[in-house]
């Protein structure tokens, strides 16, 4: 997780003895307002979601399995948004464990996202291109398991790896969560980005190629739906995090040598990333397209209010039949 509250830089000139000040935009307050609006959008989002799945949907179904993993990996990446807008507004004030520990989850939300969503492309292919996906129910179960198990794992060991580099250091009394060895660590960071984005991104084009011209030559509405909605969600991923990513090996690779080309490259650098933020929130909407989900939804929250109307009701019920029975007991006594 990088952060730059610096908004200077230098420009070296073409005569070398001359140095000029570049004021580089300061997107701390914006950033951290985002942040804090993205955390409750996508933790109303995520947990209805996660209600809507567990209460009404069928988790026998591969895809609701993937998306009720894809829901729980966004709820953790959710939780490390307060930490991060603290960071922009005011400076690292949560010391070193949870600088690695928030580190840590911040990457496991974002690992977990992209192999999940690979392995549903994957399992699409097999099941529309190949047709090879078991009938058997139980093994169905445990291939989704399976692979769910080992994106969770993969991610974890990976971002364990990535948050033991991170600790907090400090500098003209401003304290910072950022990586220990910027040079090294940066570089094997973007090679294992790569391999975590890029490879996926090659194999969901590759898979969905495949599959939209399938579905294209079969007429089955509900099978080109079901795509439709997965299609979307990884599209999605990968609009919201494909420019962050080209930014950040950009920043790593090339050093502007005018103030422009820095400040076009910090605001690329700041709203790119609140692009690929934005998206934890961004799954129930596109499983929403989804008729029945809507309709699902919709009944959940019905539910939700009249079960809340007839506890209060049954509250003011008991309230006043208290009440009455007090008025009842004081009367006989005054009569007696």
């Amino acid at each position: 997780m990088e952060n730059n509250y610096n908004i200077t830089d230098f420009e070296d000139s073409y005569d070398e003895e001359t140095v000029y000040l570049c004021v580089l935009p300061d997107f701390s307050i914006i950033s951290g307002a985002f942040f804090i609006v993205i955390c409750i959008l996508s933790v109303i989002g995520n947990c209805l979601l996660i209600c809507v799945l567990v209460s009404y949907q069928n988790l026998k179904k591969v895809t609701n399995v993937f998306v009720l993993n894809l829901a729980c990996s966004d709820l953790i990446f959710t939780v490390t948004l307060p930490f991060w807008a603290v960071y922009h507004l005011h400076h690292w004030i949560f010391g070193d464990f949870l600088c690695k520990f928030i580190t840590g989850a911040h990457f496991i939300g974002l690992y977990s996202s992209v192999t999940i969503l690979t392995a549903m492309t994957v399992h699409r292919f097999f099941t529309v291109v190949l047709q090879k996906w078991p009938i058997n129910h139980l093994r169905r179960r445990k291939y989704v398991t399976a692979a769910c198990a080992a994106a969770w794992l993969i991610s974890i060991a990976v971002s364990v790896r990535d948050a033991i580099k991170i600790e907090v250091s400090e500098w003209l009394g401003v304290y910072y969560c950022e990586e220990s060895s910027a040079i090294v660590v940066g570089l094997s960071y973007y090679v294992q980005m790569s391999l975590l984005f890029f490879l996926p991104f090659a194999i969901t084009i590759f898979c969905y190629c495949a599959i939209i011209k399938t579905v294209l030559q079969a007429a089955n509405r509900e099978r080109q739906r079901a795509v439709a909605v997965v299609l979307c969600i990884a599209v999605a991923f990968f609009i919201c995090w494909g420019p962050y990513i080209i930014v950040l090996f950009i920043r790593l690779f090339y050093e502007p040598k005018v103030c422009t080309d820095h400040e076009s490259l910090e605001i690329a650098y700041n709203v790119f990333r609140m692009l690929a933020f934005s998206h934890c929130c961004m799954n129930p909407l596109l499983y929403m397209l989804s008729q029945k989900s809507r309709r699902d939804l919709l009944h959940f929250l019905r539910c939700e209010i009249n079960e809340r109307g007839v506890g209060q009701n049954t509250s003011v019920i008991q309230n006043v039949a208290f009440t009455t029975n007090n008025a009842t007991v004081m009367l006989e006594l005054h009569h007696n």
